[in-house]
Order: structure tokens, then C-alpha cells, then sequence
């Protein structure tokens, strides 16, 4: 067995791939939906993880051969047979560089759906403007992971933007990848609003839990449970259906507060926000466990200067850093308009040398 196959083990992956097919043969297999719908989404990923491994084995023999016969024939550097030879190279590179990452997602939570949380800071216009930015910027990152994305709440700043917005987001690694975006992010630009054109920072949180897996699910009492049902906003939900009939749960013993009015019945609404509300008591529970809350949900933070984990300067020069690596990029515009694999990547590779330096 190559190399490749032996560090990612496609044995063990066939084999609890073919486990998972065979319950996915059985008649009553749908019978519960959301244990149903991990399992499958378990499979998925492993299928994919399978053909990504095979994909690897073949470029390194295809690596090797080319090599062996470009030393027998001696070629020019500039060659058509040296210029195939080295973009062979990247992109076996690339795609090894792929399989690392697939070793960084092996969290416990890493493919489960991502609940994920915008607020805008203190500034109104500005600052919601950054929050639809940072939206855009997400929902771009999601097509280009070709997950699913679905806006379950919004409030639209006074003067347009995002004031807050919750989204859930369906797919391979989601929720693995955007845990690496909870904090809080700074965006300094000349305004578009500033009649002066003076520079600007703005200021907005993201908060990031994992929709709570089948097998956890909590039970709660319906006498803990508050519901309201309201029309969604008029001057808002510009991403949203508003002709929904829009519910606000509150979990009475926490406190904790969900809404949804993007769905087309209160019923569904319901269904979407109480699988949010469990979420978050989920998370708050495990919080509870010192050990456990930097890798779930980080700690909370002020949204303010200081507290950022990435910065996004556009004037007045070109540069995103994240705080927490040190990784940077003059490519702004690639970033905001979803290329964001980079900055996870970087941060997954920190998260596993921060771990592996800590003591026992």
C-alpha cells in the first residue's frame, strides 16, 4: 500500500462506510429522520474522504513515473515535459495539502450543521454594513463548499445592513470549518457613508455551535418553554420570507432566547428555532466544562478593540490577519467574497500545534 493510504487508513473508512451503507439499506431506515440524516451525512463524507485518498495514491505513482522518465531523458528546464511535471506537482500538493485538513476534522462535532450567529457592534450604519459584508462573505464561502444555507432570523440595522442575523449551514466539515470564525471581526475602510471620507472601524461578533446531534438530543419540558409568534419585521428580514408567521422561543431556566420567521408556517418555524434553542442549551452545557469551551465555542468577548480574532484593513493599504497565527493576505477582495480556506486552514494547523504544546 502507498504511503498516502497507510497515514489515512481508506481500510478502516471502507469498512465503517460499508456499515453505515448497510444501514442505509434497511426498510425502516428513515423511520427516524435526524438519525437517518447523520448517518448519511457520515457516509458522505467518508465517500468522499475515500475518493479524495485514491485521487492522492494515483498523482504520487504518476509523480514517480514522470520523474523517472524525465531523468532518463534529460530535458531542458523549459520543456513541455518539465512544465507538465511541475503542474502535476501543485496540484498533487494541493490535493495532499487537502487531505491534512481532513486530518485537523475529526472533532467531535466537526460534520455536524453550524448554527451561526452575526451581531453588529456599536456604529449603526457602519457597523451593519459590516455585518451584511460579513454575511455575503459567508455565503459565498458556503456556495463555494457547496453546503446549504438557511437564514433563520434577521434584523436589519436602521439604516440598512445587518444588525443580527442567524443562519444555519448544512454540509460537509460545516461545522468543523466555521468554528474557526467565532470571535469577533474589525474592518477599517474609508465610509461610504462619511460625506468626508475619513476612515472608519467597525466592529462585529460571530458566534458559532454545532446543531445538536441525534443521539443527544435534549428533552424539554414544554412548561420551560415560552413561545410568541409575531408577523416578521417590515423594515427588515431582507433575507427572509415575510409573509411567515415568525416565533420567539425562550427556555425559561436559562434564559436563552431563539427566533425564526423564515419558514412558511409557525408550525415549521417552531420546528427550526426549538432545533436551535436545543443547540444552544446543548452548548451551554458543555460549557460548564472549563475544558471544553475554548474548543466549542471560544470565550466571549466584548465587541470592541482588542478583542478581535481577524482584522480586514482596505485602507489605507490591502491586508487581512488573523490575530491568533499570524496568517495574512494582501488578497482582500478574494477573502470578503469567500475565499476564507486559507485563514480557516491556518487556524486548524494553530489549533493543533497550540494543542500538542500544551502540558499533560
Amino acid at each position: 500500500m502507498s504511503t498516502c493510504g497507510t497515514i489515512f487508513d481508506p481500510a478502516g473508512k471502507e469498512q465503517r462506510l460499508f456499515e453505515l451503507e448497510q444501514q442505509q439499506s434497511r426498510p425502516d431506515f428513515w423511520d427516524d429522520q435526524a438519525q437517518a440524516a447523520a448517518v448519511s451525512r457520515e457516509a458522505a463524507s467518508l465517500s468522499a474522504q475515500l475518493e479524495q485518498i485514491r485521487s492522492a495514491e494515483k498523482g504520487i505513482s504518476d509523480i514517480q513515473t514522470m520523474w523517472e522518465l524525465l531523468q532518463e531523458e534529460g530535458v531542458s528546464e523549459d520543456s513541455r515535459e518539465q512544465l507538465d511535471f511541475e503542474r502535476e506537482l501543485r496540484q498533487l500538493a494541493t490535493l495532499l495539502e487537502g487531505l491534512e485538513i481532513e486530518t485537523l476534522l475529526a472533532g467531535e462535532y466537526d460534520e455536524q450543521p453550524a448554527i451561526v450567529s452575526i451581531q453588529a457592534g456599536a456604529g449603526g450604519r457602519e457597523s451593519a454594513d459590516w455585518g451584511e459584508m460579513l454575511y455575503r462573505m459567508y455565503k459565498m464561502f458556503s456556495d463555494r463548499q457547496g453546503w446549504k444555507l438557511e437564514v433563520t432570523d434577521e434584523t436589519e440595522g436602521e439604516g440598512g445592513g445587518i444588525q443580527s442575523l442567524t443562519f444555519r449551514v448544512e454540509g460537509r466539515h460545516a461545522y468543523g470549518f466555521m468554528r474557526m470564525e467565532h470571535g469577533v471581526h474589525r474592518l477599517v475602510r474609508i465610509s461610504p457613508f462619511d460625506r468626508s471620507a475619513r476612515r472608519h472601524t467597525s466592529f462585529a461578533s460571530v458566534s458559532v455551535i454545532p446543531e445538536t446531534p441525534a443521539e443527544l438530543d435534549i428533552e424539554l419540558k414544554d412548561e420551560d418553554v415560552k413561545m410568541d409568534v409575531y408577523r416578521s419585521s417590515g423594515a427588515g428580514g431582507q433575507h427572509v420570507n415575510k409573509t411567515s408567521s415568525a416565533v420567539r422561543l425562550t427556555h425559561l431556566p436559562t434564559g436563552i432566547v431563539v427566533s425564526c420567521q423564515n419558514q412558511r408556517s409557525q408550525h415549521q418555524n417552531r420546528d427550526v428555532a426549538l432545533r436551535e434553542l436545543k443547540s444552544r442549551i446543548l452548548a451551554m452545557m458543555l460549557e460548564q466544562h472549563k475544558e471544553r469551551v475554548e474548543d466549542l465555542r471560544g470565550v466571549q468577548t466584548e465587541i470592541s478593540w482588542g478583542n478581535q480574532i481577524r482584522n480586514y484593513v482596505l485602507q489605507p493599504y490591502q491586508l487581512v490577519k488573523d490575530t491568533r497565527t499570524g496568517f495574512e493576505t494582501s488578497d482582500t477582495n478574494g477573502v470578503l467574497n469567500g475565499n476564507i480556506e486559507p485563514l480557516i486552514w491556518a487556524c486548524l494547523r494553530w489549533m493543533r500545534s497550540s494543542a500538542s504544546s500544551e502540558p499533560a
